[in-house]
C-alpha cells in the first residue's frame, strides 16, 4: 500500500513538472481580427523583445491633447481579441491603450514563462517611450497573472502609478489555493506580486471581486496590504458579487474609475 501511494505521488510529481507551464498559461493562439474591425481607432504594432521576438500588440493612442497612456498586462488565457472592452472603455475615458500580447499568444512566436512576460513587457513600454509617450504619462495595469507582470515592470521602471486587478500574492499561493497541495517546489516560475509590489514607488490600485473563484480576495487584499505597508498610496476596490472575469471587474467603472484616481495621484490624470 505504501509503495503504491510513493508511486502515485512521484506519477503526480513527475506530471507537474512536465505540464505545468501548460497548467499556467492558456493561450488562445488564434490571430484575432483586424484590429480596425473591432477597436476602431487602434493600429496593430510590432514589438521587439531583448531575446529577438517580434511581437504583434494593439496601440490606441491617447484622444488629442491627452497624455496618460495604459500599458495593458493581460492575464494568463485568451488574446488581445478579449481585452476589447477594456481598451475601449479606457479610450472613451480619456486614456491612450496598449494590450500588449505576449509571446504565443494571439499568433505571436515563443513559449510563455515569467522571464519571458517580464521581457515582453519591458518590450511594449520601449516601444511607447521610442514612441513620444512620456514615461511619467504611463500607468501598468495588469490582470490576474499579468498583476505580477505590471508589478516587476513598475519596479524596474517606474510608472505614473500602477494598477493591479485581480492580483494573487504569488503563484504558488494561487496555486495551493486552486488545488489544496503546496505545489511551491514544483512551480517553475514565481511570479511573486507582493516582493515586487514592495520594490515599487508609486501610487498603487487593487481592484478585486469579492466572489473571485480563481484568485481568492484575500490574496488580493494582502497585495493592498503590502504596499501599504511599504508606504505606498493605495486605492482599493471592492467591486460586489463580482467574479474573477466578470464584466463589471473586467472593465467596468470600478476599474476605469480606480485607473483614473491612482493616475490623478501619480500626476498623470486623464483629459
Amino acid at each position: 500500500m505504501v509503495a503504491a501511494v510513493a508511486v502515485v505521488l512521484v506519477l503526480v510529481v513527475g506530471v507537474v513538472l512536465a505540464f505545468q507551464r501548460s497548467l499556467v498559461f492558456v493561450p488562445d493562439r488564434s490571430a484575432p481580427p483586424p484590429v480596425s474591425d473591432v477597436l476602431p481607432g487602434a493600429r496593430e504594432v510590432r514589438l521587439s523583445t531583448a531575446d529577438g521576438l517580434t511581437l504583434a500588440a494593439w496601440w490606441l493612442p491617447a484622444p488629442a491633447a491627452c497624455t496618460t497612456t495604459v500599458l495593458v498586462t493581460p492575464g494568463n488565457g485568451g488574446n488581445r481579441a478579449a481585452r476589447v472592452p477594456l481598451a475601449a472603455a479606457l479610450g472613451e475615458a480619456g486614456f491612450g491603450v496598449l494590450l500588449l500580447e505576449y509571446r504565443g499568444y494571439g499568433g505571436n512566436p515563443g513559449s510563455p514563462s515569467e522571464v519571458g512576460l517580464v521581457r515582453d513587457a519591458r518590450a511594449a513600454r520601449a516601444y511607447l517611450v521610442d514612441a513620444g509617450v512620456p514615461a511619467t504619462t504611463l500607468v501598468y495595469l495588469g490582470e490576474s497573472l499579468g498583476a505580477a507582470v505590471a508589478a516587476a515592470l513598475a519596479a524596474e521602471h517606474p510608472p505614473a502609478a500602477l494598477v493591479l486587478r485581480s492580483p494573487f500574492t504569488t503563484l504558488a499561493d494561487a496555486a495551493q489555493a486552486a488545488t489544496h497541495l503546496p505545489v511551491a517546489p514544483l512551480l517553475h516560475d514565481r511570479f511573486d506580486v507582493v516582493a515586487a509590489v514592495r520594490q515599487t514607488s508609486v501610487p498603487v490600485a487593487v481592484v478585486l471581486g469579492d466572489v473571485d473563484a480563481t484568485v481568492p480576495p484575500r490574496q488580493s487584499r494582502a497585495v493592498a496590504d503590502a504596499a501599504r505597508e511599504a508606504d505606498r498610496d493605495v486605492v482599493e476596490v471592492v467591486v460586489p458579487r463580482a467574479d474573477h472575469n466578470d464584466p463589471a471587474l473586467a472593465s467596468g467603472p470600478a476599474l476605469v474609475e480606480a485607473v483614473r484616481d491612482v493616475a490623478r495621484a501619480g500626476g498623470a490624470a486623464p483629459c
